[in-house]
C-alpha cells in the first residue's frame, strides 16, 4: 500500500477532524503564495495569471467541502492545493533572490 492510498484512508476515518484543520493549512498556505506573489509585483507580467492560480487553488478546496463533495475528491483537491500553493511560493521565492 502507497502513501496515497494510506493517506487517504486516514482522512477518510477521520474526515470531520481534518476537515477544519485542513482549511486552516490550505489557506495560511494560498496567503502566503498571494503574499509572495505581490511582493513580487514589479515584475507584473504574470502577477494576475499566478494570482489567479492561487485563488482558484484555495477556493476550490473550500467549494469543495462546502458542497460535501466525496471524501477522495475533497482530498485530491486539498494535494492539488498545497503542492500548487507551494509551487507558487517557490517560484516566487526564486525570483525575489
Amino acid at each position: 500500500m502507497n502513501y496515497y492510498s494510506k493517506f487517504l484512508q486516514d482522512f477518510k476515518s477521520r474526515y470531520t477532524i481534518y476537515i477544519p484543520l485542513t482549511i486552516i493549512l490550505q489557506s495560511c498556505i494560498g496567503s502566503v503564495a498571494a503574499m509572495y506573489i505581490l511582493m513580487n509585483s514589479a515584475n507584473g507580467t504574470f502577477l494576475f495569471f499566478e494570482l489567479t492560480i492561487c485563488v482558484v487553488l484555495s477556493m476550490s478546496y473550500n467549494a469543495a467541502v462546502l458542497a460535501q463533495l466525496n471524501y477522495k475528491m475533497v482530498f485530491n483537491l486539498l494535494v492539488a492545493s498545497i503542492l500548487g500553493n507551494i509551487l507558487l511560493i517557490a517560484i516566487n521565492l526564486v525570483r525575489l533572490a
